[in-house]
């Protein structure tokens, strides 16, 4: 096995065959058969068919001429036990989740047995679709939205995109942002796009030189509130990517902890709160 203990092959299949593919990428990957199967349960391994491409789990399936089988072997990642989402609420057309820190928003090439769209389906036994509507960070936990129908994931992510979910943030960065006064604003660009992110001075601890902060944005753009309060000198507390003199080893410090939107099948405003278990 090469370093990083990861594989990645793809084999063109050019006649039919009666093996199944789990035999085939045995036989050719270098792997054994129990590996495979680990693999393909966990989402590593994709077929190419008639112009689409897919997950395939199944170890007995059976391959058609013209296909394309590739498998994204990460060893390490596939070792990974994730971490469990919470149930916070079913709303039918979409349910609320606690996800934890260490879990991905959706998966990889490599997998999504490490995600919360796969824990979720696997959750209700494979009897609800689920779409992604929204994402967190993996290094952040909070509040998610997953949705149960085309129409909820089509309705939710308008939502989102035109920024009509009000999205609050628990966090705790390094150093005194009361010198500020008990609020403030933070608008600077990311990638090129309007950014705001506004701030809450909860409390400092003096002793730490930590703040603790209820932030509320708007708009969604990739790491926003680590990149705002990095660029101001307040890098949040356990980033393992921005800041200096911020790391730890308890976990990055943010919280998605509120989410209010007004509903497009209950018809009124709804909101979740993790201090309040969600209850809208």
């Amino acid at each position: 096995m090469p370093p990083g203990n990861r594989i990645e092959f793809s084999l063109q299949i050019d006649s039919a065959s009666a093996s199944s593919a789990a035999d085939i990428l045995s036989s050719k990957a270098g792997l054994s058969k129990t590996k495979i199967k680990d693999a393909m349960s966990k989402g590593a391994v994709w077929v190419g068919r008639k112009g689409k491409t897919f997950r395939l789990r199944k170890a007995t399936a059976v391959l058609k001429k013209g296909d394309r089988i590739e498998l994204y072997y990460d060893e390490d990642l596939l070792s990974r036990i994730p971490p469990e989402p919470m149930l916070i609420s079913d709303r039918v057309h979409y349910t609320v989740w606690h996800k934890p820190a260490g879990l991905m928003s959706q998966g990889t090439q490599y997998g999504d047995h490490c995600s919360i769209l796969r824990l979720t389906e696997k959750f209700f036994s494979m009897k609800r679709e689920v779409y992604l509507v929204h994402r967190l960070d993996r290094e952040t936990e909070g509040l998610m939205l997953i949705a149960h129908t085309k129409e909820a994931a089509t309705r939710l992510s308008e939502l989102f995109r035109e920024h009509q979910v009000i999205k609050k943030y628990s966090l705790q960065v390094r150093g005194d942002l009361t010198g500020n006064g008990l609020s403030g604003r933070i608008n600077f660009p990311i990638n090129g796009k309007p950014a705001l992110t506004e701030y809450e001075v909860i409390s400092y601890d003096q002793s730490k030189n930590l703040s603790n902060l209820s932030v509320l944005i708007k708009s969604g753009r990739t790491h926003q509130i680590r990149r705002h309060f990095e660029e101001i000198g307040h890098p949040v507390i356990g980033d393992p990517r921005y800041g200096i003199g911020n790391k730890n080893v308890e976990g990055m410090k943010l919280t998605a902890s509120y989410l209010g939107f007004q509903c497009p099948f209950e018809k009124r405003f709804v909101e979740f709160d993790l201090q309040s278990a969600g209850r809208p």
